[in-house]
């Protein structure tokens, strides 16, 4: 299904980008008025203060690239959507893929940013010549729109080109996932994570990144009675603060029956 272009990507359009090297957030930030500067921020990773048609995005300078990137894309967004506000953005508020609502302010801005950065309409083409998502695969992605894995991941699970799950679990608990529309919402993974997985073996064990996906029962992510049987690949990778995001691919096509 061909969805409409988001505001951010006929912006892009409009500049006429071809390519993701050619996103120069920078560049787009000034032909909207707004005017990017970077400094060590202490008490947020990212701040707007815009009136008359003009604003200064100030972004922590110490932040990976990529993040900085993102934080940039989100404060564009809060100034196309949120003038006549001064909006100060913590971490907690930047790149969040847990639930929100669909008109909170920070999940509006971390979706145009998401399509600024990564924009379907040169991402979508790009997927056709990877067959399957694997780490290493989300990496080159990942690599080319200068974006995280984790931005990247999330994006390519919207597209829903593959049947896939993003769980992100600590060794408390699981922090959040997201499924491809592909995926029936009855697939819920496990709020504690299973000793038979590869993310309990990153986060209790000496295990580093898997080099390919793997076989798994999907007992070990769901806990339904009639997961009993099915076989998901997996693969975990390594993120921020002990925690670990896993890609789960469904290979069985009789677990995306509704």
């Amino acid at each position: 299904m061909n969805l409409p272009f988001t505001h951010p990507e006929r912006l892009l359009k409009s500049f006429g980008i071809r390519q993701p090297d050619e996103i120069d957030l920078e560049a787009i930030a000034w032909e909207l008025g707004a005017k990017i500067r970077f400094r060590a921020l202490n008490t947020c990773e990212a701040r707007l203060v815009g009136a008359n048609g003009k604003a200064i995005i100030t972004v922590d300078a110490r932040m990976p690239v990529t993040r900085r990137r993102f934080s940039i894309g989100h404060e564009i967004g809060h100034w196309c959507h949120h003038r006549g506000r001064c909006l100060v953005c913590r971490p907690e508020d930047i790149g969040g893929v847990g639930s929100r609502r669909a008109d909170d302010p920070e999940r509006v801005a971390d979706e145009y940013a998401s399509d600024l950065i990564l924009p379907r309409y040169l991402l979508t083409p790009l997927l056709r010549d990877v067959p399957r998502l694997t780490v290493d695969a989300l990496v080159e992605v990942a690599v080319e729109f200068k974006a995280s894995r984790t931005a990247t991941l999330r994006k390519i699970v919207d597209i829903d080109r593959y049947p896939v799950m993003m769980v992100c679990s600590s060794r408390s608990k699981r922090r959040y996932f997201r499924g491809s529309p592909s995926v029936p919402d009855k697939w819920f993974p496990r709020n504690e994570v299973s000793p038979e997985s590869s993310a309990f073996d990153m986060l209790f064990g000496s295990a580093t990144e898997q080099s390919a996906p793997r076989p798994v029962k999907a007992t070990a992510w769901f806990d339904r009675q009639d997961a009993g049987g099915f076989m998901l690949q997996e693969q975990s990778f390594g993120l921020p603060g002990n925690e670990v995001m896993t890609v789960l691919t469904f290979t069985d096509r009789k677990m995306l029956a509704a």
